[in-house]
């Protein structure tokens, strides 16, 4: 059965935990792990603080799109802005590049998403945002194919 979740809130700091929060309570009911649950609010808290401080430069403007689809136990998850977006995305994803270092940013966002996901695809270009897709099998998915 498939089900879907999408959410819009304002680019603000504040918003991240709700964000977090409400993408957990809606994956709950593929009854993931801890560790799978915690691994995706993370992924969310990263990608939605690189959308505020990145994407919009920390200046409450804008909105961040998230959405969710359950199918099948795999979590495909979209989290998107309309920001400054990236001018290389491949140095955005080396670890520990920030370009923001003076905010004691760690630079490792992306590697947090790519190692807690299964799968990451980074759509993004100056002046039009970032579009993350992430794709997450929880582990009763994968009992389910053996």
């Amino acid at each position: 059965m498939k089900n879907e979740m999408n959410i819009q809130f304002s680019a603000l700091s504040q918003n991240e935990s709700f964000a977090r929060v409400t993408v957990a309570a809606f994956i709950a009911q593929l009854d993931p792990t801890m560790d799978e649950l915690t691994e995706i609010k993370t992924v969310v808290s990263e990608a939605v603080t690189n959308a505020i401080i990145h994407g919009y430069e920390n200046s409450g403007e804008g909105n961040v799109y998230i959405s969710v689809t359950l199918e099948d136990h795999i979590v495909f998850l979209t989290i998107r802005d309309e920001g400054i977006g990236i001018t290389d995305l491949e140095e955005a994803r080396e670890p520990l590049f920030t370009t923001k270092p003076e905010l004691e940013r760690s630079g490792m966002g992306f590697t947090i998403m790519e190692n807690f996901m299964d799968d990451i695809t980074i759509d993004s270009s100056p002046e039009m945002g970032t579009t993350i897709h992430l794709t997450k099998h929880l582990s009763k998915s994968k009992a389910l194919c053996n």
